[in-house]
């Protein structure tokens, strides 16, 4: 993100983060979180269709906002300390 990518016309570097417009950290932030959900991705094959919807529903993940366990325990009907 910080690496040289080229010169702008006065002749200073540019990294990607000057390019992209946006905040580091956000950019770093978005980054990490896509590099965790493929992770979480390649692995929830293993587990049961239950330990699946806690999973999506707690980060978030296909797009949804991320849940809390006290949303998720009442959408199963299980025990937050179960989530």
């Amino acid at each position: 993100m910080h690496d040289p990518i080229g010169t702008d016309k006065e002749g200073n570097e540019i990294t990607l983060i000057d390019v992209l417009g946006t905040e580091t950290n956000e950019v770093v932030d978005a980054v990490q979180l896509k590099l965790a959900s493929n992770k979480i991705y390649q692995h929830i094959h293993i587990l049961d269709e239950r330990q699946k919807e806690v999973i999506i529903g707690r980060f978030g993940l296909h797009q949804d906002k991320e849940k809390t366990q006290r949303e998720i325990a009442r959408e199963l009907g299980i025990s937050r300390s179960v989530v």
